[in-house]
């Protein structure tokens, strides 16, 4: 399903989303211009999520209730992706805090993926399919 234009932009940030939960899991392949190390790789998610995905998690959120109550279904889901913004947010921050980093990072790499692929398979077909479209032309992100 192509994306509605006010989707498109929090879409285009879910792919690089994609490419840091693939860095962080544990066997990732080697990314030209990211970083290797263990280390490395966890102030490049820190930096990356201060920059990036606090500001598109807010976002979502401030979409999700303007639109939760054209549907069920993503009244339901909304506290789900609130929570999970919760958690993402935790793992990021205990990221230069854990003793086991190697784990942290795949568990981190792993939930990130998980949330996006919900917003991408669930959550916006929802929105697109069953918000009217001025509501989905107000959203301004």
């Amino acid at each position: 399903m192509k994306r509605h234009e006010a989707l498109a932009p929090l879409s285009r940030e879910h792919h690089d989303a994609l490419i840091l939960a693939q860095l962080l899991k544990k066997n990732a392949p080697v990314y030209k211009g990211l970083p290797q190390l263990p280390k490395d790789k966890a102030v490049y998610a820190t930096n990356f999520y201060h920059s990036n995905l606090q500001k598109h998690f807010k976002q979502e959120e401030q979409m999700l209730h303007k639109v939760k109550q054209y549907n069920s279904k993503i009244e339901e889901i909304t506290p789900e992706i609130i929570y999970e913004h919760e958690q993402l947010t935790q793992l990021f921050i205990s990221l230069d805090k854990t003793a086991d980093l190697q784990t942290t990072m795949d568990t981190l790499g792993k939930a990130l993926e998980a949330h996006v692929r919900k917003e991408e398979r669930i959550l916006f077909p929802l929105i697109q399919e069953h918000c009217p479209a001025e509501i989905l032309n107000s959203i301004e992100l």
